[in-house]
């Protein structure tokens, strides 16, 4: 039986508030006809989740953040907690995404403090994990998950795992246009889902240059729930496309 889909739009460092809110009136309607067979979150910038959270609150669509601080409060300038995201009705955060791995010095360990602080304050993380070009070439993709899966989340509950969900992204497709192999993609998603109790449940998305073309494919593999959309998103009319093939996808698959 299929796990419930899941498309996450990720929107990086782009949309103004305005310019959330004009998303918002293209998307809204499409996404609501789409909402009964799938869970649709808007993963935006922090200036951008309070005009979300008032312009989507009489919708199904869902508020993410991309970000949070393990800590609940204090002295960090600079940084969000978990408890403030929930307050403002978010739903949803990314964690352990490859840009702040690579950019900002994310570690396995700061990811599973931050997934930690999420679940105490009551959101879903969506917890990134994926293998750099050097190690995919170098046979190393099946180690590199399962470390990163045991450091970051070794620490829960089998019952804690299961409500995640968690987002395979190679690193060497994020923004590069360059998609794995859906095949391939599902037979990584299913590493993960072996690599400790809880995961054979819990919602593993695809993330790294998922398409409106080639959405069809990454969803009909059999692992695979859903999509964690970076570029694909920014437009509200293809985010929708993506999503409606990524569901008829599911259907063959």
């Amino acid at each position: 039986m299929r796990r419930r889909p899941l498309f996450a739009a990720n929107w990086k460092m782009n949309k103004t508030p305005a310019q959330a809110s004009d998303y918002v009136a293209n998307f809204w309607a499409a996404a609501e006809a789409l909402a009964s067979r799938a869970d649709i979150v808007l993963c935006a910038p922090f200036v951008d989740l309070e005009t979300l959270r008032v312009a989507l609150e009489p919708s199904s669509v869902r508020v993410g953040g991309q970000d949070c601080f393990w800590e609940p409060a204090g002295a960090y300038t600079g940084e969000i907690s978990a408890a403030m995201l929930a307050a403002m009705k978010v739903t949803y955060c990314i964690v352990g995404h490859s840009e702040r791995r690579r950019l900002f010095g994310e570690t396995d360990e700061t990811v599973a403090k931050k997934t930690a602080a999420l679940v105490r304050a009551g959101l879903t993380p969506i917890v990134c994990v994926g293998e750099t070009l050097e190690e995919k070439q170098q046979g190393a993709t099946a180690a590199r998950v399962r470390a990163q899966i045991e450091a970051g989340l070794g620490a829960m509950s089998d019952e804690e795992r299961a409500s995640l969900v968690i987002a395979y992204e190679p690193v060497w497709a994020i923004g590069t246009g360059l998609a794995d192999d859906p095949a391939s993609a599902n037979e990584t998603i299913g590493i993960i889902r072996a690599a400790a109790g809880g995961l054979d449940r819990a919602r593993v998305v695809y993330g790294g240059s998922m398409s409106a073309d080639n959405a069809r494919a990454f969803c009909a593999q059999p692992n695979i729930d859903g999509g964690l959309v970076g570029s694909a998103s920014l437009d509200p009319r293809g985010f929708i496309g993506l999503i409606q093939n990524g569901l008829s996808g599911m259907a063959k698959g």
